[in-house]
């Protein structure tokens, strides 16, 4: 049984005093940390700040809360997403401000409440969300995807997700990344399988139904069209394979929630 992740606790406490440091956070994000008692109330309403201030504001926070508040399990994907996106990205730094400022964090945790409305049986309302996230943050996810936990987006802006693509845990993308169909392979698994720790550099593209194996490194600007062994990395427009990686991977999400040996 996994541990409870330790920013269930430090994070809305870490949230209010990153605005008592700068009340004008206040005005940027639309709402008052002290007015805010639970952590799937904070998630909530930090994702409906992404929104302009109108009635579609309202609704994304009002959807999330009722769908965070409910499964306490998908808090602690969200919170093991934030947790790897912490541990491996520089800026901004501390739980708090990712939370706040870390485009690609929140361009994730869009796609877990439109993906929590698809398996509920909402899809037109998580088609219509995933539409104005799209418009909103640059990225575009679809709900049927399949993401595991402790993903990290780094920057995240042009990020396509297709349908039925597989992503494990403990994933790496950078902006740009595109995984997308073929226009061959079009049955109902043509998009890209990601194996557990795989890291994907900016403005690569996985095209197809291929796997690339766990630990395995698509550098930047590749073009992958076939399976990559685990533990490799490819580069280029024609996805050489160089051989095992030399990159060893960041530290895997047990590691980070104090798990294992």
């Amino acid at each position: 049984m996994m541990r409870a992740n330790p920013l269930r606790q430090s994070l809305l406490p870490a949230v209010r005093s990153l605005f008592e440091a700068d009340p004008d956070l206040r005005v940027v994000y639309g709402y008052d940390p002290q007015q805010i008692s639970d952590v799937p109330s904070l998630l909530a309403t930090v994702l409906a700040s992404c929104m302009p201030e109108t009635a579609l504001r309202d609704l994304v926070r009002r959807t999330a809360a009722e769908i965070f508040a409910c499964s306490p399990d998908l808090v602690e994907v969200v919170l093991d997403d934030l947790l790897a996106t912490t541990a491996r990205d520089e800026a901004p730094g501390g739980a708090a401000p990712v939370l706040h400022m870390a485009h690609g964090f929140q361009a994730l945790l869009s796609y877990r409440l439109t993906r929590a409305l698809w398996t509920a049986g909402r899809e037109p309302l998580a088609l219509g969300l995933k539409l104005q996230f799209t418009r909103a943050l640059s990225v575009e996810i679809w709900p049927q995807a399949t993401i595991g936990r402790g993903v990290w987006v780094d920057h995240g802006l042009g990020l396509v997700i297709g349908q039925t693509a597989v992503i494990e845990d403990d994933v790496s993308l950078w902006h740009g990344v595109t995984l997308g169909s073929n226009f061959v392979d079009m049955g109902d698994a043509r998009h890209p399988i990601l194996r557990r720790g795989v890291v994907v550099g900016a403005g690569a593209t996985i095209l197809g139904p291929v796997e690339i194996g766990a630990g395995a490194t698509i550098a930047a600007g590749a073009v992958v069209t076939r399976d990559v062994p685990a533990g490799h990395v490819v580069t280029g427009p024609r996805a050489q394979d160089r051989g095992a990686a030399r990159f060893a991977g960041f530290t895997s999400l047990e590691q980070l929630r104090g798990e294992g040996a």
